[in-house]
Formats: structure tokens, C-alpha cells, sequence
């Protein structure tokens, strides 16, 4: 019985087994896009973001490649804040905690919706494809993470906040994320 069980439990992962190995080309050739790789990735240093766009006008598939690649950077600013605002919470009890979260997200909101401070770009290319008609473009922009916090600090001690120990809170935080930033 034993060695029947032990067959069939072969069998059954040999079956996984081919089929996961014939199933890869079930989706299509894997494709390499421009700006994939470790230099194109957040780090402790950046923030990076690589943005695509794709239209008939070169001017359009840059704008659009442009927006994509902001939008990857500022969620990645906002999920940051957020993880270091509840880590912050976390391991600080604070009386006023909800009211510094909801000032630290304001803040950051404020930051990423008025502009991503030290923004640059690092890579731009542009293709044709003349069977289509249509532009792609690939944009990599990158902020550094010091200079991104540096600039919050700024931004935090313009604020106007209920009490002083919402605002040294905030700082704090900040001065967390810029101890953690490396140059």
C-alpha cells in the first residue's frame, strides 16, 4: 500500500513538474524592457521610478512615459511615509498619535502633490515602430531619499501644528529617515 502511495505520489509531482516547465511559453517570450535591473531600483539611497508610454505622437508617449514614471516615485515616497510613520507610532507612545500620523500624511501629500523635491532624470529612450506607427518611450527618474526628507524637514517646520509636540514628533521622523538615508 505503502509503495503504491509512493507512486502515485511520484507520478503526480512529475506531472507538476512538466507541466510547470511546458507551461512558461503558455504566456509568450519573456521580454527584457529598457531600464529593468538594479540601477533602476529603489535603494537606501533613491527613490527610482521608470515610467512607459505609447502613442502614435512622440510628444504624447513622453508625456505619458513622464506621469508614469512620477506616479511610481510618488507612491513609492507615500508607501515609505506611511510605513515609517507607523513604525515611528509604534515604537513611540504618543498621546497625540493619531494627530501626528494625520500631520505626517498631510505633509507628505503636500510634498508629493506640490513636487518631488530633487527630482532627476536619469534615462530617457525612444522607439518607433514603423509596421504600427507607434512612439514608446521609457523615462527613469530618481530622487535621493536625503535630499527628499531634507526637503519634508523644510516643509515641517512651515507648518503650523495644534501643539509643539506634534511638531517635534514630525521632525523626529523625519530625522529617523534621514539617519537611515545613506549619501
Amino acid at each position: 500500500m505503502k509503495s503504491i502511495f509512493k507512486a502515485s505520489l511520484l507520478v503526480a509531482i512529475s506531472i507538476v513538474l512538466l507541466n510547470a516547465c511546458g507551461n512558461s511559453k503558455a504566456y509568450g517570450d519573456k521580454v527584457k524592457e529598457p531600464f529593468s535591473g538594479s540601477a533602476y531600483e529603489s535603494n537606501n539611497r533613491f527613490f527610482r521610478g521608470v515610467g512607459k508610454g505609447k502613442s502614435i505622437k512622440d510628444n504624447i508617449a513622453r508625456k505619458k512615459a513622464d506621469v508614469d514614471a512620477k506616479s511610481v516615485l510618488a507612491g513609492q515616497v507615500n508607501v515609505t511615509m506611511k510605513e515609517v510613520t507607523d513604525a515611528f507610532m509604534a515604537q513611540n507612545e504618543n498621546v497625540d498619535a493619531g494627530e501626528v500620523f494625520e500631520k505626517f500624511q498631510d505633509l507628505t501629500r503636500q510634498v508629493i502633490s506640490t513636487e518631488l523635491a530633487d527630482l532627476r532624470k536619469i534615462d530617457e529612450v525612444k522607439y518607433f515602430d514603423e509596421s504600427t506607427g507607434n512612439y514608446t518611450v521609457f523615462i527613469a527618474y530618481e530622487i535621493k531619499k536625503k535630499s527628499m526628507f531634507k526637503f519634508m524637514k523644510k516643509q515641517a517646520k512651515t507648518e503650523s501644528y495644534q501643539s509643539e509636540r506634534i511638531r517635534k514628533a514630525v521632525e523626529d521622523i523625519i530625522e529617523e529617515e534621514l539617519e537611515k538615508a545613506e549619501d
